[in-house]
């Protein structure tokens, strides 16, 4: 399917976008993605890859926008599906009973492991980690939160202050009262700061942002333990790692176990119109409190007629073409062959973990992160670091990737190694040194220096090449 939204732009007008973009959005971010060669601009879009307007290349989308991208960019069923819809109905009101919300809430919850049957339809990921914060506080009466360092949540209100990293916090202190912070995986520390007092536990069983982090067997089952045992409300964040994303159609499956709230969004959307949910057990005291509060979260764009019709649409193209176990199948292959470029680069990379096609290389320094991501562009691979974790690459293709795609992936991914080689030659030396390491793990060094290093390849080809 060709995008109709594909033109050749030259660099002239890239500028020219470049420029009002900082003047009316943020120059930051225009500066940010330029200085790692990962200011494209898509067109083109079709499964796994997009072309750049600039360049006329073809990139691998390594990054799916978290994971909106689960069916593919461009997925002309799900676009078809929006069209149609587009024929017959607008958002509809939020207030008002409709067929596609329902259709949708039961198609949703019939997929969900248990007795998680009852459904919150929101609009987003941040969205539905607050209704399912202000659904377990209402549920249990409790105000206390245990969230989990290095989590990444949302940016509003009850999300922003789930989140474990200062870095997203702290310019917006005080925050909301009783959320307290543990370190990912231990358990121990979860025991410690649990209390009669705690409504919920929230986490996500493979960090995101974070840096790929997969929770352990014994971790998930100690915390369902303990929340029986002091009647708080265990919630997962299936946004990132829900839909197959993992291997299995949730992330939970792995584990064998159901957590008391669950809340998805993101690969909802289909890439095309954003829809969010939270789902929760069907037993008290959670349902009580929402048959008595059915006005506890809304949203007037969540769960949109719109939106719901898509999110159906996204389903069925899931469950039919079992797009779990491709990625199973084809994260696999892909997790072998980063392994297999892991053990050849040990002085590099420190670690390749994750689930499905849910995966991460942890390199030995942060700043090899941007320098990585600076490599892959150039080879044509779009991805970015964790934010949470700079060190860490996070590779979460589409599910619809082929293997043959794969292979192609990993033949560019080897080449940005090699080439991203010649720079550490100079670097390592330094990064030992503590003072020049962590001068080079300063973001604040290394936009304006990648940016310079962009500057003088552009005036090379400009006024060298050309001529």
């Amino acid at each position: 399917m060709e995008d109709r939204g594909y033109r050749k732009m030259d660099v002239q007008e890239r500028d020219y976008i470049q420029h009002l973009f900082g003047k009316h959005i943020s120059r930051g971010q225009v500066r940010y993605l330029r200085c790692a060669h990962l200011d494209i601009y898509e067109c083109n879009r079709k499964g796994c890859t997009v072309t750049d307007a600039v360049s006329g290349g073809k990139f691998f989308d390594c990054f799916s926008s978290a994971g909106c991208f689960n069916v593919g960019r461009g997925n002309p069923t799900i676009i078809a599906a929006l069209e149609q819809a587009l024929d017959n109905y607008d958002i509809g009101s939020h207030q008002i009973l409709s067929e596609h919300k329902i259709r949708f809430a039961e198609k949703l919850s019939n997929l969900c492991p248990g007795d998680l049957k009852r459904v919150v339809l929101c609009a987003s990921g941040a969205d539905a980690c607050a209704g399912a914060i202000k659904l377990a506080k209402g549920a249990t009466g409790r105000n206390d939160v245990i969230t989990m360092e290095k989590a990444y949540h949302g940016h509003e209100g009850f999300s922003l202050s789930a989140n474990g990293k200062d870095y997203y916090k702290e310019l917006f202190l005080p925050l909301m009262p009783g959320f307290s912070v543990v370190p990912f995986n231990d358990l121990e520390a979860v025991r410690k700061a649990a209390s009669k007092n705690t409504a919920a536990i929230i986490l996500e069983p493979v960090q995101g942002e974070g840096g790929i982090h997969v929770a352990s067997q014994e971790y998930m089952k100690g915390l369902r333990k303990l929340c029986d045992e002091l009647g708080i409300m265990l919630i997962f964040d299936e946004v990132q790692t829900g839909f197959g994303r993992t291997g299995k159609l949730w992330a939970m499956e792995h584990y064998g176990m159901v957590p008391d709230i669950m809340f998805t969004a993101k690969s909802l959307s289909g890439g095309v119109y954003p829809n969010g949910a939270v789902l929760y057990r069907d037993r008290e005291p959670l349902v009580g409190y929402v048959e008595d509060n059915p006005a506890f979260h809304t949203s007037h764009s969540g769960g949109s007629d719109l939106g719901c019709i898509v999110s159906s649409s996204v389903l069925d193209f899931i469950v039919e073409n079992k797009l779990w176990e491709h990625a199973d199948k084809v994260g696999r292959r892909f997790k072998e062959g980063l392994m297999e470029i892991g053990r050849q680069n040990i002085g590099i990379v420190r670690e390749v973990r994750g689930l499905g096609l849910m995966i991460g290389i942890e390199y030995k320094y942060e700043f090899i992160g941007a320098l990585m991501a600076d490599c892959l562009a150039k080879q044509g691979v779009w991805a970015v670091y964790s934010g949470n974790a700079p060190q860490v690459m996070r590779f979460q293709i589409p599910l619809t990737a082929s293997m043959e795609e794969v292979e192609e992936l990993l033949d560019k991914i080897r080449a940005a190694v090699k080439a991203m080689k010649v720079y550490l030659v100079f670097l390592l030396p330094l990064a030992k040194v503590p003072l020049f390491r962590m001068t080079l793990d300063n973001l604040k060094v290394q936009i304006p220096a990648f940016n310079l290093v962009r500057d003088m390849e552009e005036l090379f080809f400009t006024y060298v090449l050309r001529k």
